[in-house]
């Protein structure tokens, strides 16, 4: 009799620890994106896509096989910039040969950031839904996860999500070279 009891509480803290883990299902994959927070610890999977290590996206760049993708956000355009200057971020330093699309992991996405998004992802695979997209940000951040889930709900069956990013890329000893963003507009 005492282990229906313990059953119970332990089923109640299952179901209490899942609820408090945001953007997780109960069965510990993948539900949702993620809506803030987005510096913080990540799945090691995204439903739908691959997870590739540094070894395995340094032989895709050797190879061209696949398009990198950072999605870590622009900086803000400054306060007080009258709204008819030109502003232009400034340089990431990133994978090389990485395409920037800033802004496009966040959980929800403006219309025209997700025009952007679609459109430049349609550029880059010329309409190819097999080509290998490799989605990167930095180790910790939800933002490759984010648009690595929406290319798979767009339809692309090759979607790698490499969560070591740019730094992890840097921290086995290989470079990093100077990136502008694609600008909004800019298909």
């Amino acid at each position: 009799m005492t282990i229906r009891p313990a059953a119970a509480l332990f089923a109640a803290a299952f179901l209490l620890a899942a609820a408090l883990l945001p953007g997780m299902s109960s069965s510990g994959s993948a539900a949702e994106y993620r809506m803030s927070d987005y510096r913080s610890p990540t799945p090691a999977t995204v439903p739908g896509a691959r997870t590739v290590t540094t070894g395995e996206v340094e032989e895709l760049v050797r190879n061209g096989e696949a398009v990198l993708i950072d999605v870590y956000p622009a900086p803000p355009r400054p306060a007080g910039l009258p709204a008819d200057s030109v502003w232009i971020p400034k340089a990431r330093d990133t994978i090389p040969g990485a395409v920037w699309l800033p802004n496009t992991g966040y959980g929800a996405l403006p219309d025209g950031i997700e025009a952007y998004f679609r459109d430049n992802l349609q550029r880059l695979t010329d309409g190819r839904h097999d080509r290998p997209l490799v989605f990167f940000c930095e180790p910790a951040c939800w933002m490759s996860w984010n648009a690595a889930l929406r290319a798979v709900e767009y339809g692309y069956s090759t979607v790698l999500y490499y969560p070591e990013g740019a730094a992890g890329w840097e921290k086995a000893g290989l470079k990093l070279a100077p990136l502008r963003p694609v600008p909004v507009g800019v298909p």
